[in-house]
């Protein structure tokens, strides 16, 4: 096989390298002359696709509607809500000029949409009657970011979606934050076979702007955390700020309860990180946009031998939906490498003793070894194999991040373990202040609450707001 092709990084010694190696041999971006903007290749959008499917048919259910809203906001507008522009002032990128002139007043490019929906929102909500307004659209966000971007994980632009709801009271607007957690937790685990820790995140590590903040983490195999995907409950900060009220029931005026929510191509970062080896991508059959590859080995001698294997492999292949790779400009070898470094599910081989003996040679990426399955009874058996692929790629993963969530009950317990590559659990107040210290003694951060607790903090000594899960993140 060609260094050119394969991944020469280990990923457990090496994992930003290797990381980097696999995104780019297998053709899932291309880099652009501006940092953090990447190209998405027809093979990583595919799979963004696949997200997408899946979420706005569980957002449809909900009575959620997509709508798209400008990706220029006035400067005037963005600083409406003092502490949501706070947050984001450092990431910002703004347009001054249109051509040569000067424009009258800058103008943000989106990186995230609260203020320019919530404008509307004001314009379109008057009555009880006007609620829930349930939207969300599918687009790009721009933030700047300063740090080191890395394709997916943290980019300057990247693909999202975002949803922006308004509600009659509380508890509706509450509930609606946890039911959008739990998809995306089903989305991560289901389609992705990502197991992820939900919960709440601290005061200082909620959105600018929230009352508080829901998410998903995920742990990588070099023993950092990253956090997932987000659901924000914003309470009535916003709609006081962009006056979004209406008239209940008996004609009083209330201001509308609102939530904000997304789930980021970040997503597919993650999913690599967790499954890939050291031969490249490893996908689950859910996501991959090839799920099954047949590869047809012709080198016989005699011509018709030949013909006859690529047609049974063409033939397979139109009854299945499956690809067929009949390039004879490579080795076998070379085709089985590139499929593996791919991250292809299943991969089938074809050769002229196969065709006499009537069987297919069946491959499966996650596991190493072959198998001889009858002509008659490959289908059915690829079925079963995609399924026991996409639920041993979730044990797998879900085995190891339960094993790296350790119990802690001091800041040098704590230290230890996240700088072993796992993850810390203990009973915490919450403060903004033990969370400095936190960071300053070990270097890791809250992720979020797993649950109440009736303990003391294990950093101050006081009522514990409950459990949180601590470690080093992206």
């Amino acid at each position: 096989m060609s260094k050119d092709l394969g991944v020469t990084a280990e990923k457990q010694d090496a994992f930003s390298e290797w990381y980097t190696q696999t995104i780019v041999k297998a053709e899932l971006i291309e880099y652009t002359d501006v940092s953090g903007c990447i190209v998405y290749r027809p093979a990583s959008f595919a799979m963004w696709e696949a997200v997408q499917a899946f979420l706005d048919a569980e957002f449809k259910k909900l009575g959620v509607q997509n709508a798209y809203f400008p990706s220029l906001i006035t400067e005037s507008l963005l600083n409406k809500e003092a502490s949501h522009i706070e947050g984001f002032a450092p990431e910002v990128a703004w347009v001054t000029h249109g051509g040569k002139s000067e424009l009258s007043e800058r103008l943000a490019i989106r990186p995230t949409s609260e203020t320019v929906m919530y404008a509307a929102f004001s314009k379109w909500i008057r009555s009880h009657r006007d609620l829930p307004l349930l939207l969300n659209q599918w687009t790009n966000v721009v933030r700047w970011e300063f740090k080191h971007p890395t394709p997916f994980l943290r980019g300057r632009e990247f693909l999202w979606q975002e949803g922006h709801t308004a509600h009659a009271n509380k508890e509706d607007a509450e509930k609606e934050a946890q039911i959008i957690l739990d998809i995306y937790k089903r989305c991560y685990e289901e389609l992705l076979a990502v197991p992820v820790l939900s919960g709440r995140k601290s005061e200082k590590e909620k959105f600018a702007g929230a009352d508080y903040s829901l998410s998903l983490e995920a742990l990588f195999p070099n023993g950092k955390a990253i956090q997932a995907c987000t659901s924000h409950h914003l309470g009535q900060n916003f709609s006081r700020a962009f006056d979004i009220s209406f008239q209940d029931v008996s004609g009083k005026k209330e201001f509308a309860w609102q939530n904000s929510w997304g789930f980021t191509t970040r997503s597919l970062g993650v999913m690599i990180g967790v499954h890939g080896d050291d031969k490249g991508l490893v996908l689950p059959p859910r996501i991959a946009p090839i799920k099954v590859v047949v590869v047809p080995i012709t080198f016989s001698k005699k011509p018709e031998v030949s013909a006859e294997v690529v047609s049974l492999a063409k033939k397979l292949c139109d009854e299945n939906g499956w690809h067929l790779d009949d390039r004879d400009h490579h080795s076998p070898g070379y085709r089985f490498a590139e499929w593996e470094l791919k991250g292809v599910p299943v991969r089938l081989e074809i050769g002229p003793r196969d065709l006499e003996k009537k069987v297919v040679v069946v491959s499966r990426r996650d596991q190493d070894g072959k198998e001889e399955i009858a002509v008659d009874n490959i289908s059915s058996h690829v079925e079963t194999l995609l399924e026991e692929i996409q639920s041993g790629l979730f044990l797998r993963a879900k085995q190891k991040l339960d094993s790296s969530v350790v119990d802690v009950s001091s800041l040098d317990q704590l230290k230890e373990v996240v700088f072993s590559g796992k993850l810390a659990r203990a009973p915490w107040c919450g403060s903004e202040e033990s969370e400095e210290e936190i960071k300053k003694v070990t270097g890791a951060k809250s992720l979020n609450m797993q649950g109440p607790t009736s303990d003391k903090c294990f950093v101050t000594g006081q009522k514990a707001q409950g459990v949180f899960v601590f470690g080093r993140s992206y």
